[in-house]
């Protein structure tokens, strides 16, 4: 289960632990539940695919792939990092590494930015894919790196948020963060807002700072660690962050998810939702899925839910991200889920292959971009093949 996946990266005095002490010999693996057939409401037609590189073998890689708006790049943990046009889906260019990657790419400024499993930063130049620098960040990353000005934004799993020169890789500057005695294998991507940057860490705290000097501008606890043992209280935020507006929101591991005003760090509203998996936004709407798999709709105002989907129980969904009038996860086992955004319906259902989709898809204007763990990358569109009413239909049904 992912759960029990992620937990073998648990954190304890230093050391790391194995996930299967944890829960005891007693406790029951479920099985996933079982698909059932739904009535498919939209086409989803594959446009391209391509092989970006080999199946990744190391847990929690995150690996999504990315966009500067006119073109769309992914890299696979074997080192490939490729440029492709994002309709036809031929490769522009592709630089080869040789080297194990575990976060991104990020993408701005012209630049793209892959980090390394053995603790170092790559940049190339978007246009040529032609390698820029190296720089050591002194520490494993699973989290996407962002590119803001003259910074590359980077957040290590040892709660260091730092900054380095986008033009040589030199040290701008450092956050560190207090571990707790446990914590979850991950950290969430930050996200930017004007020229702030806004980073979650395992203490449950959210944290920001100004993206040129690092200065902080405020602290907030997110999820207060809850129980008396270390793994009753564990309260990473390790999932994806949304942002509309200046408002930002965001989950934490047996925590809360919470509308905070970007501003000053409020806390706006909140609800008991535990999440690893982290929140996504349209104008009107949040998405999250549940630690089981339990896909939820709330209300962007005011955090009431608008409905909830318990049919990919154990699943391990990936974040339901808003695609046109539907949400899209993929799950363990390869498959794409389309849930229409008003009620939560199944409408579509896809197979990429019979790897896991463990990677967030990625969303460029009407076009879906997946991912999966075996370095497939794919292209889709919905299509509505439901006949059109004409007029003379309207007239008949209302005589």
């Amino acid at each position: 289960m992912k759960k029990a996946v992620r937990i073998i990266g648990l954190i304890a005095a230093g050391s790391l632990l194995a996930s299967c002490g944890l829960f005891g010999d007693e406790e029951e693996e479920l099985e996933p539940m079982e698909l059932v057939d739904i009535d498919q409401v939209l086409k989803v037609k594959k446009i391209w695919s391509s092989k970006v590189g080999d199946k990744s073998e190391f847990l929690r890689v995150a690996l999504r792939p990315a966009s500067d708006g006119s073109r769309i790049y992914a890299a696979s943990y074997d080192g490939n990092v490729t440029a492709y046009d994002p309709e036809s889906g031929s490769q522009v260019w592709r630089t080869e590494l040789d080297i194990e990657l575990t976060a991104g790419p990020g993408v701005g400024e012209g630049y793209l930015v892959v980090v390394a499993k053995d603790g170092f930063a790559v940049l190339l130049n978007t246009s040529t894919g032609e390698e820029v620098w190296r720089a050591d960040v002194a520490g494993e990353s699973l989290a996407k790196p962002l590119i803001k000005g003259n910074s590359v934004i980077i957040q290590t799993i040892d709660n260091r948020l730092q900054a380095l020169s986008l033009f040589d890789g030199d040290s701008r500057w450092s956050i560190v963060q207090t571990s707790p005695a446990l914590t979850m294998r991950g950290s969430s991507s930050p996200v930017i807002i004007g020229n702030t940057v806004i980073a979650g860490f395992d203490s449950g705290r959210l944290v920001a700072a100004d993206v040129d000097t690092g200065t902080i501008s405020w602290e907030s606890l997110l999820s207060p660690p809850k129980g008396r043992s270390d793994l009753d209280r564990l309260s990473d935020i390790d999932g994806a962050m949304a942002v509309v507006g200046q408002d930002l929101y965001a989950s934490g591991y047996q925590g809360r998810l919470a509308a905070i005003a970007s501003e000053s760090g409020q806390i706006l509203w909140n609800r008991e939702i535990s999440s690893y998996e982290g929140v996504a936004a349209d104008w009107t709407s949040l998405y999250t899925v549940r630690d089981n798999g339990e896909i939820v709709a709330l209300g962007r105002q005011n955090g009431n839910e608008s409905w909830r989907d318990a049919s990919l129980l154990r699943r391990e969904p990936t974040l339901p991200i808003p695609f046109g009038t539907t949400v899209v996860v993929g799950d363990l086992e390869g498959y794409l889920h389309f849930f229409n955004t008003i009620d939560g319906e199944a409408v579509a259902r896809a197979r990429l292959g019979s790897e896991a989709i463990t990677a967030d898809p990625l969303v460029m204007a009407n076009r879906l971009y997946v991912q999966s763990d075996s370095g497939q990358l794919a292209a889709y569109v919905l299509v509505d093949d439901r006949p059109k009413r004409s007029a003379a239909d309207d007239a008949e049904d209302e005589s």
